[in-house]
């Protein structure tokens, strides 16, 4: 990591199943139980919930991953206890809750995906806008043979990346995927060498930051609902959100740059 990463100062530094740290544009949140794979806790998911929503106004981009050999080994089964129907519908909203501050909060989020991305992990990884595999990454949903269904918005995201054809078969079987066959199946947008995701997630981090802030916000909120529209419906929400994105001051300043020549061309 960058040496210039220092930890959070203020509420997020309580946050102890979090390790917080940043640069000067961008936040890095690692989960901090590696003794558990990182599997999610009650307690984890409402502290990377409260980390979205508390997010310093100045961080343009956040890196998420996870401590240990594992990204995330979804639900923590040791928390699980017979609830009410109630009372497990309020339990999948808080996930609901805290991977929507994710997806569409204030800034673009880059996971490491490395060892198990299963279950509730899938899910988180899924609620975020750029992925990075190692290849010791592996994806499965095993909810299936635990007799439970996913609860933490998969059911929505993942036939998005996959397909609902691929998430029933992972559902229905069992089957895990390699990093390779997660790849190919979209859930990855970069691949790399063990060790090597945390270096290429803060890169692109950096890069995200440094685009005007209302284009990421477009692409975070506008696009996903753009493409469960109608195409009319769509396209006259495009024109909306083309019409504020390129009046602000961000990109009329960006504009010029490129008119005078000032700013690089998009090149192979």
């Amino acid at each position: 990591m960058s040496t210039d990463f220092v930890p959070v100062a203020g509420p997020l530094a309580d946050l102890h199943l979090l390790h917080i740290t940043r640069n000067s544009t961008v936040l890095h949140a690692r989960m901090n139980r590696p003794g558990k794979r990182n599997a999610l806790s009650d307690e984890l998911v409402q502290q990377v919930h409260t980390c979205f929503q508390q997010l310093p106004q100045d961080v343009g981009a956040v890196v998420i991953s996870g401590e240990g050999d594992h990204f995330c080994a979804g639900l923590d089964l040791s928390e699980l206890v017979e609830r009410d129907i109630q009372g497990a519908v309020l339990h999948s909203r808080m996930w609901h809750a805290a991977f929507d501050a994710i997806q569409f909060g204030r800034v673009p989020v880059v996971a490491v995906l490395h060892g198990a991305v299963v279950g509730g992990g899938m899910e988180l990884a899924a609620s975020c806008h750029l992925r990075v595999a190692e290849d010791s990454a592996y994806f499965g949903l095993p909810e299936g043979q635990r007799g439970i269904f996913v609860g933490g918005g998969g059911s929505a995201r993942i036939p998005r990346l996959m397909g609902v054809a691929r998430m029933t078969d992972l559902m229905l079987t069992g089957r895990v995927l390699d990093a390779e066959e997660g790849a190919r199946a979209g859930l990855v947008h970069y691949r790399v060498g063990d060790g090597q995701g945390l270096a290429r997630a803060l890169e692109l981090a950096e890069r995200v930051a440094r685009n005007a802030p209302m284009s990421n916000f477009a692409v975070m909120h506008a696009l996903p609902r753009i493409a469960d529209q109608s195409q009319s419906e769509g396209l006259f929400t495009e024109a909306l959100m083309a019409a504020v994105a390129g009046s602000t001051p961000h990109a009329q300043e960006r504009l010029r740059a490129f008119l005078d020549g000032r700013a690089a061309k998009v090149t192979k």
